[in-house]
């Protein structure tokens, strides 16, 4: 499962973060016949940001396979910000690779600078609560959320580290990152089995900087 947590208690989460999706995407494709949707899916391609490549992602033995990108707020993010979320036309694109290593970014247009300054604050915020929250939810895992500073590009990004551990044992490390660009809010998500000694913080911040250079 992309952006480990070994739970399967988080599904409560995950169908939270679902269904927020789920009315973004209705939200969307709401326009009143054919030619009109089409005319609104081609001014939204090309207005829309660019996503990270497999390329631009912490390098990986086994190299990355970089999915589709996908109208909606994935469901591999529920976990920290299922609840947080609030409904805008979310896009995402999910990367995995041969092992337990897999990663996820999405991205959304508000409407307005200030907009995005809001988003991006409540989502840093989401973040930065998710280990205590997680504990409090749930019993069986213990978590430790680390905060690893900000980058300096366009209007900044923050980087984050959630590490989880269940009680049957199961180890998962995350790194995630909330970054932005005038009215243009990413997160990009990373995580693997193991703790954060083996996470590659080097590397994953220099790709939440690219992912934040690719916004505009």
């Amino acid at each position: 499962m992309p952006i480990r947590t070994r739970v399967a208690a988080l599904a409560a989460l995950t169908a939270t973060a679902l269904a927020v999706g789920a009315t973004a995407t209705a939200q969307a494709g709401a326009a009143p016949n054919e030619p009109a949707r089409k005319t609104a899916s081609a001014q939204k391609t090309a207005a829309a940001p660019r996503f990270l490549a497999a390329s631009e992602l912490p390098p990986h033995p086994t190299g990355w396979t970089a999915g589709p990108v996908t109208d909606g707020f994935p469901e591999q993010l529920a976990y920290c910000l299922g609840e947080g979320v609030p409904a805008y036309d979310y896009r995402h694109r999910l990367f995995h690779t041969d092992l337990d290593t897999s990663a996820v970014q999405v991205t959304v247009v508000t409407g307005s600078a200030a907009k995005g300054k809001a988003l991006a604050a409540l989502l840093d915020e989401e973040i930065r609560g998710c280990a205590a929250r997680l504990e409090r939810l749930y019993p069986e895992i213990e978590a430790e959320g680390r905060f690893f500073g900000t980058l300096p590009v366009e209007e900044g990004a923050s980087v984050h580290g959630l590490h989880t551990e269940t009680s049957y044992g199961a180890t998962d490390v995350n790194l995630l990152s909330v970054g932005r660009d005038g009215r243009t809010v990413t997160v990009v998500g990373w995580g693997q089995m193991g703790d954060f000694d083996d996470a590659p913080l080097a590397a994953f911040k220099k790709t939440a900087k690219k992912a934040v250079i690719k916004l505009y």
